[in-house]
């Protein structure tokens, strides 16, 4: 049967160049396009161990896999690499997914931060233009800074309201008295607020926000095709990486590949100024299906900007930590920790120059309306996805390296 998109029309096959193919999104969305579409992927990153699986047959197992021919790896890095323009010509479609993405590095490291995400994207941008090519760019939900309320007066009678989770009842009732312009963060509609020049962890959100304006900007005057996608937490297997087994020892992955490093470990999890941030978390195959409307559904893509992400599932940071605790728990059968989180500040964790958002309340209007999309992942679920697979990946290497050698005499 021939597949259709959202109105009806036959999808037809096409090249679908993926910039970033390697990584966390890009593996997952790579899986999706082998197993459930007859398009052909250009995956261009400089690692492949994520999409390994999808390049060469099984261990054991002779032939070619299903999709064999439909997706080629290209090894090249953007920086200074004169083959991507060529791919981007070969292709109907680019997905531009790479960035240094990691909070760690955007006050410590903010020039690679800002090259990585407006410089390095710059030429991506020019290229589709030029070539008359569709662009599919992911941004992120730091693009929206910090929320209105968090600018209220200490005294203001919605500030206390504003910090509560938004599946309590009484938040609710309270917020639709007031109204959402508060904290619920709009594509269309939301003011875009960072913290001073000096808090450099804002960075990388400026340099996320100035690409997205480039590509706009390029749409209104050079007629360039992009959909702009804003990703509130997408989390799931292969996500990040565990420090001192497939990343380098020194390096601080982002919250929940942190918190699993730290369970891994049998260590307290660390809450940054007391994890009272508060987050939405989707999972990646929710997310995935979303992308692969966007990919398929061009009519009702181009020139939108769409959020992503899952707003029933809002928890503090804290809250995050005790339930992957728990989750954790059940799903290596190990016991809870005495002490399972321990308060640390936001200089001693991400160093000199950190900040924070405070909210990230996404309102989901856009994409509801132009794709139908809606996440359906619960967090306890998404979670216990996410754990299991980190145990059965990491447990037992990094098991061996916390048994000490013994001393030869």
């Amino acid at each position: 049967m021939a597949r259709v998109d959202l109105d009806g029309n036959p999808i037809e096959p096409m090249k679908i160049c993926i910039i970033g193919a390697g990584g966390f999104i890009g593996s997952h969305l790579c899986d999706k396009l082998m197993a459930e579409t007859p398009h052909t992927v250009l995956a261009v990153d400089v690692y492949s161990d994520k999409i390994k699986h999808l390049l060469e047959p099984p261990p054991g197992q002779g032939g070619a896999h299903p999709w064999a021919g439909r997706i080629q790896f290209h090894r090249l890095n953007i920086k200074h690499d004169s083959r991507l323009e060529g791919l981007i010509k070969m292709s109907e479609l680019t997905i531009n997914l790479a960035a240094i993405c990691t909070p760690a590095d955007y006050n410590t490291r903010p020039l690679d931060t800002i090259y990585s995400n407006f410089v390095d994207a710059f030429p991506v941008v020019k290229y589709c233009s030029e070539n008359t090519k569709r662009l599919i760019h992911f941004s992120t939900c730091e693009v929206y800074g910090k929320t209105i309320g968090s600018f209220l007066p200490k005294d203001h009678p919605l500030r206390q309201v504003l910090l509560r989770p938004v599946s309590h009842f009484f938040y609710i009732l309270q917020i639709q008295k007031a109204g959402t312009r508060f904290c619920v963060l709009k594509e269309d509609a939301s003011p875009c607020i960072f913290g001073p020049i000096e808090k450099q962890r804002w960075s990388y959100a400026c340099a996320k926000q100035l690409i997205e304006r480039l590509m706009y900007a390029e749409g209104a005057e050079n007629g360039l095709d992009f959909t702009i996608v804003r990703p509130f937490n997408w989390i799931g297997p292969r996500m990040d990486f565990i420090p001192g087994i497939d990343g380098p020892c020194e390096g601080i992955p982002r919250v929940l590949a942190c918190f699993s490093n730290n369970l891994l470990r049998r260590e307290p999890l660390k809450l940054v100024d007391g994890g009272q941030s508060q987050r939405t978390f989707v999972y990646i195959k929710d997310a995935i299906e979303a992308v692969l409307l966007m990919i398929e559904n061009p009519a009702r893509a181009n020139g939108q900007i769409f959020n992503v992400g899952n707003p029933n599932n809002e928890v503090t940071v804290k809250q995050l930590a005790e339930m992957m605790t728990e989750v954790y728990s059940k799903v290596s059968g190990e016991p809870l920790l005495k002490v399972h989180t321990i308060d640390v500040s936001s200089k001693e964790f991400y160093g000199e120059g950190y900040d924070d958002s405070d909210k990230r309340i996404l309102d989901m209007t856009i994409i509801n309306k132009q794709l139908g999309w809606s996440p359906k992942t619960l967090l306890w679920d998404l979670l216990e996805s996410t754990l299991t697979y980190q145990h059965r990946t990491y447990a037992q290497a990094i098991r061996r390296t916390m048994v000490k050698p013994i001393a030869s005499s």
